[in-house]
């Protein structure tokens, strides 16, 4: 009876030791394949990187000095991490890609100059974007951009800005009248009432695109716009122009057309720096035309008149001046309202 038990418990031990020993192999197995598969997720993500960086690195180009990522109707709705390792790049030149978002690691190209982004899907400019203190153009035109942070303010190298037909962008913050160096604003087919306080304040604005809006009338001291020279406002719903337009001495292009203007104010006739200026297609109340004018001896005997006299143009603006003075002058001889 006892050599029984004796055999029993010998078997037992036994089993029991294969058991724990079957047990430490799985353990042993499953410690492996974690470790081998942890190692196979990095080494697939430390190619990808490797390989997408190689892709980036064939869109660069050397021009005049500076290094241009430049990336044309491809599929880039996202930009990866590794682009980092590109920070010395001066300028980004991505356009057409569905491009959604400008990544938030945007602050580490200080070196960068030049950010065009123009014909995506952007619908954010982040924050981090007021760390570029040496860029000097963006332009995120035709994106679907609805707002634009203050922070943009301290981009204070800033020459150029663009943002035409994002649609839905209605106004600006406050704060960008402090982009002392701004010379180019192009707001142009979005959703703005009327031009915002900051862009009237910017000091060094030399040319301002604000047409295909609804604006509906313009600052009475737009005249703080002193060093304006281009002023495009066509597509909006102007009804009037204000007197201080007169006073705006470096402006020479003025562009007015398909508005709802009826008149031109009398103090614009002095404006001898307008150099171009285009009132066409505006519900003006005088039906004025541009008197003949006879052709020199040298001139083509096939030149279109009104073309080269710029038919709506500053003439026509000159000779519609003077004819709302004769017709006020003959009103008041009559002793009627100056409006009839």
């Amino acid at each position: 009876m006892v050599a029984v038990v004796s055999s029993v418990s010998s078997i037992k031990a036994l089993w029991e030791t294969r058991i724990s020993r079957i047990q430490d192999d799985e353990d042993e197995q499953r410690r492996k394949k974690t470790r081998g598969g942890a190692t196979g997720r990095l080494s697939v993500g430390v190619w990808e990187d490797r390989a997408i960086l190689a892709r980036l690195k064939q869109k660069l180009q050397t021009e005049d000095g500076r290094l241009i990522l430049r990336i044309e109707q491809e599929e880039w709705k996202t930009l990866p991490a590794c682009l980092v390792q590109l920070s010395q790049v001066h300028e980004w030149h991505i356009h057409r890609t569905g491009l959604q978002k400008i990544p938030h690691f945007i602050n580490s190209f200080q070196n960068l100059l030049v950010l065009d982004l123009s014909r995506n899907g952007v619908t954010e400019i982040p924050k981090q974007i007021g760390k570029l203190t040496q860029l000097r153009e963006l332009l995120l035109s035709y994106n679907r951009i609805q707002f634009v942070p203050e922070e943009l303010s301290s981009c204070e190298s800033l020459e150029r800005l663009e943002l035409a037909m994002n649609r839905d962008l209605i106004q600006l913050p406050d704060q960008l009248r402090n982009l002392k160096k701004l010379q180019h604003l192009d707001l142009s087919m979005n959703d703005f009432t009327y031009i915002p306080d900051c862009v009237v304040g910017l000091p060094a604005i030399q040319w301002l695109d604000m047409g295909g809006n609804r604006l509906q009338h313009l600052p009475e001291d737009i005249n703080r716009m002193e060093t304006l020279h281009t002023l495009w406002l066509q597509r909006n719903q102007l009804e009037k122009l204000p007197e201080n337009i007169s006073r705006m001495k470096s402006l020479d292009t003025l562009v007015l057309s398909s508005n709802r203007l009826t008149g031109i104010p009398p103090l614009m006739e002095d404006m001898s720096n307008l150099r171009f200026v285009n009132f066409r297609a505006n519900p003006l109340s005088l039906d004025v035309t541009l008197p003949c004018r006879k052709k020199k001896e040298d001139e083509d005997e096939d030149e279109d008149d009104d073309d080269d006299r710029e038919m709506f143009g500053r003439e026509f603006m000159q000779v519609y001046i003077q004819e709302a003075r004769k017709r006020a002058q003959h009103q008041r001889t009559k002793g009627l309202p100056e409006n009839l």
